[in-house]
Formats: C-alpha cells, structure tokens, sequence
C-alpha cells in the first residue's frame, strides 16, 4: 500500500477524534459556559448537520481545484474548525467552531476515498478505502479515549487544541506523501451530478443509512444499556466503548479485504449478521460478559460494511465519483441521525433501554434486502447486453476506466 494512505489515514484519525470526542466532555464544557447538557448536546448536532449540507457543497465547491489540493484545504478548515472550538469565549462561538470543523468532514473522506482507489490496482480499491478509514476507527479506540482523558485532566480546550494539532500533521502528510492527482478531463458539476440518475448509486446511499443506521441504533444508547440493564459501573461505560472501537477496526479491515475479492456476497454476510446480532442484543444485554462480546461483534460487523459500500458507489458512479463519495458519508451520518431518533421514540414509549436494538436489526435487514434487489437488478441488466445505466458489472468497468 502507498505510504498516501497513511496521511489520509491521519487525516482520518484526526476528524475521527473530533467527530466523537466531544461526548465525553459535554458535562465540562457545559459547566464552562453555564449551558445545560442538553444545550451542550448542539454541538453534536451541529456537527453531524454540518457533515450532512458540508459534504454535497465543500466537494462542489472543490470540482474544479486539483483533489490533492482540495485535501489540503479541508484539512485547513479542519484545523481552524478546532482551534476555533479551542479559544472559544462564548458557547455560539465554540458552535460555530465545530460546524467549521465539521464542513471538512464528507468531503474529505469522500475526496480522499476516491484518491485512495486511484493509488491502487483495481482489485486492491476496497482495501485501499479501508486504510484510509482504519484512521477514523484507530480515532475511536485511541484518540477519543485519551482525548477525553486529557480533558477531564487538563481541560477540554487542550483536547481540541491537540485534535488541531492532528489537523497539522495530516495536512503535512498530505502535502508530502499525496501525489498531484490530476482532474479527470472533461468531468464537470453536471456530470458528477448525472451518478445520482444511477439507481445503483442511489441504492449503495440507501444500504449505507440503513445498514450503518442500524449501527448507531444501539451504540446511541450504549451508556443506559450497558449500565441500566447489563449492570455495569458508569466508569466501564469507556472501555467497553473501546471495545466497541476495537471491532470496528477489525471489521474495517476485513471489510475491505474480501470486498475486492466477493463485494455482494461480503455485504450479504456482513448485514445478515448484523441484523441477527442486534436482534440478540436485546437478550445479551443482560448479561456483562454476553453483552461485551455482542458489543464488539456490532462494531465489527457494521464498519465490515464501509469498505465495499463506499467502493460500491465510486464503482457505479464511476467516470464522475467525487461527489457521489463525499455524500455517501453524508448519509453514514443521515443513518446516525435517524436510528438515534427512533431510539429515542422506542425508549420513550416504555420499551426499555434494550428496544433500540430492535430497531437497528429491522434497519439492518431493510438494508440486506436493498443489497438482494441491487444484485438481481445488475445481473438483469448485464443478461441485456448492459443497455441499462449501471448495468455493466462495476469490477468490470471500475478496470476499463483505469486502463
């Protein structure tokens, strides 16, 4: 793999930690600024709005700048973003600080996902996402934890101004290790908005909310779980959230290796087994050893999916992928958002704090059924001869573009 990687690989890592961090600190920054924690709880929100609308327009914005230069920009905002969440007088200004932050988010990965497949042969692309998102996933294993753990020692605006630091490195990684990776000729707006004409693009975006939605159905809600119903100390709600961060590394890698190899069949295995595995949560979850195990499964078999449905879109929107990159993680993000606020609607209706991963099983196999009808319209469109849009096996043609 091209050392590239790594520097998108921390780029990664940084976006991932300040993606997540901020959970853990809400009680201290709350307190700082004299808000309550459900005020404080905006600068999530804000955040994840701020990847959903900066995904789409950052990548637009950046059609017509070289994608190596517009990596190095985003990391630019991404820098201030959180030096500004840093120095922050008032609580408006540390919000603004994380939008900021935040509009670096989709396009980064999404840019950065297509770059990372264009450094590789055509059947090492899956493997290539996956090492660039083995960043994010490294974030919520070591940077979130010792993120948190710096501030609750040393204050919160330390943790952001380390996560600017990040920021630093990745952007020199980039400006070293990236190759200038030339514009496709002719490619404009209109054509990177022709992908979503493409019912496989739209498909692959529809599997990516609901699979990963399923996900963050559970995860949303892990702390009362975890404590509440499996009987846990609050203090082991951060190792177990490590744990969690420990499959989704694993899962990632896994992900992208058998995603070059059988991309279908690994989303078969991976979202059927998800579905069940939450299905089960809601027995495991109470019992500690039961409910750990079936925690790291969950990190495992959901970021399993990343690779080869992040793969899936630059394979069928290919020709004009940039765009549709950048908002397939817009919508890893709409599936976070969602399946929280279902959680929330099982919870407050009296079903217990072990109702969300009914929820997020029902997702998860809404998203297995997506990625059985996108298979069967893909061979109904190759045994036509590939007159359909998209019909034309991705592999196949994700290698006639590169040769």
């Amino acid at each position: 793999m091209p050392l590239a990687l790594l520097a998108l690989a921390i780029g990664a890592f940084g976006i991932g930690t300040t993606e997540f961090v901020i959970m853990g600190l809400l009680p201290e920054v709350a307190s700082d600024y004299g808000v309550s924690i459900p005020t404080a709880g905006y600068l999530v929100t804000g955040y994840a709005l701020g990847v959903m609308f900066g995904a789409p327009l950052m990548t637009v914005l950046g059609t017509r700048v070289p994608r190596k230069r517009m990596l190095m920009l985003l990391m630019g905002l991404f820098i201030v973003g959180n030096l500004l969440s840093a120095l922050a007088p008032a609580f408006a200004v540390m919000l603004i600080g994380r939008v900021v932050a935040s509009l670096a988010h989709g396009a980064f990965f999404g840019i950065g996902s297509v770059v990372a497949a264009d450094l590789v042969a055509p059947h090492k692309k899956a493997g290539a996402i996956a090492m660039m998102f083995t960043g994010l996933t490294v974030a919520n294993v070591v940077g979130v934890p010792l993120g948190t753990l710096v501030g609750q020692a040393a204050g919160w605006r330390v943790t952001f101004a380390v996560v600017a630091a990040l920021g630093v490195v990745g952007l020199l990684g980039v400006a070293r290790l990236v190759p200038d990776v030339p514009r496709a000729e002719g490619v404009r707006l209109r054509h990177e908005l022709a992908a979503f004409k493409n019912v496989q693009v739209l498909l692959a975006m529809a599997m990516t909310v609901l699979g990963f939605g399923g996900v963050f159905a559970a995860i949303t809600y892990i702390a009362p779980m975890m404590t509440r119903v499996a009987g846990f100390a609050d203090g082991s709600v951060t190792w177990l959230l490590v744990l969690f961060g420990l499959g989704m590394v694993g899962g990632n890698l896994v992900g992208g290796r058998f995603a070059d190899r059988a991309l279908m069949p690994m989303l078969y295995i991976s979202l059927g087994a998800l579905s069940v595995v939450l299905a089960l949560f809601t027995l495991t979850a109470h019992d500690k050893a039961a409910s750990a195990v079936t925690l790291f499964l969950i990190g495992a078999l959901g970021f399993a999916t990343v690779p080869p449905l992040q793969k899936r879109v630059l394979d069928h929107a290919h020709g004009a992928p940039t765009l549709a990159s950048a908002v397939n993680i817009g919508a890893f993000n709409l599936g976070n958002a969602l399946s929280a606020w279902l959680g929330g609607v099982v919870i407050a209706a009296g079903l217990g704090y072990t109702a969300p991963n009914w929820v997020g099983a029902v997702l998860a196999a809404a998203a297995l059924v997506l990625a059985v009808v996108s298979a069967t319209l893909e061979r109904r469109g190759s045994a036509s001869g590939g007159v359909v849009a998209g019909s034309v096996p991705a592999e196949q043609r994700s290698a006639a573009v590169h040769h």
